[in-house]
């Protein structure tokens, strides 16, 4: 097999270019579907760009045994069809390791489940942010909620110890700003971008 193609001299004209354009550093892909004359892919989060993707699927598009590519840039999903004769799914992956694709745990040792939420909330705090002019994040507004129910659980229940007492809310909101705050000059970073 030379470069993903078995029974193949020469690589055709318009994949050699996409090979030419592979980047130096690896995208981190995982297979989320593999069935006959079908395979799906999904893109780690780094790699979502719609040129990133579009040059991928342009470089797929060109292999002789792939019929039809389509691609979610918000899901990371590629999805290839294949014809499915004996030995095109090697070659298609032969051609995915060509152009710079490796197959690895792209949720970064946590589960995709406790990756989708991340995800979420790190996205919902870009809004925040955008939503603010930069003058709030979550990371302000989360303590000050807490700070809030503290105050409001002191003037309506007094210094009860039988519910949650207001200074173990008020302990929370100043914990939580500090954790947030002190170590999250990057996500500061992150959210500017």
């Amino acid at each position: 097999m030379k470069n993903g193609y078995a029974g193949l001299t020469k690589t055709p004209k318009i994949m050699s270019e996409a090979i030419k354009t592979t980047p130096s550093k690896p995208i981190s892909t995982k297979i989320v579907s593999n069935t006959p004359k079908r395979l799906r892919l999904r893109i780690a989060s780094p790699h979502r760009q719609a040129e990133e993707m579009q040059r991928l699927a342009k470089a797929l598009k060109a292999h002789p045994n792939i019929e039809n590519v389509r691609m979610n840039i918000d899901r990371g999903s590629i999805t290839i069809h294949h014809d499915g004769n004996d030995g095109s799914l090697e070659n298609v992956l032969g051609t995915l390791k060509d152009i710079g694709i490796i197959f690895a745990d792209i949720a970064g040792g946590r589960s995709e489940a406790a990756a989708a939420v991340s995800n979420t909330v790190v996205d919902l705090n870009k809004r925040v942010h955008k939503a603010t002019n930069g003058t709030i994040d979550l990371r302000m507004l989360f303590p000050l909620g807490l700070a809030t129910l503290s105050l409001r659980q002191l003037l309506t229940r007094g210094l009860q110890l039988e519910f949650i007492p207001w200074y173990v809310l008020a302990w929370y909101a100043f914990d939580s700003f500090i954790k947030l705050n002190v170590n999250g000059t990057s996500q500061s970073q992150s959210t500017q971008e």
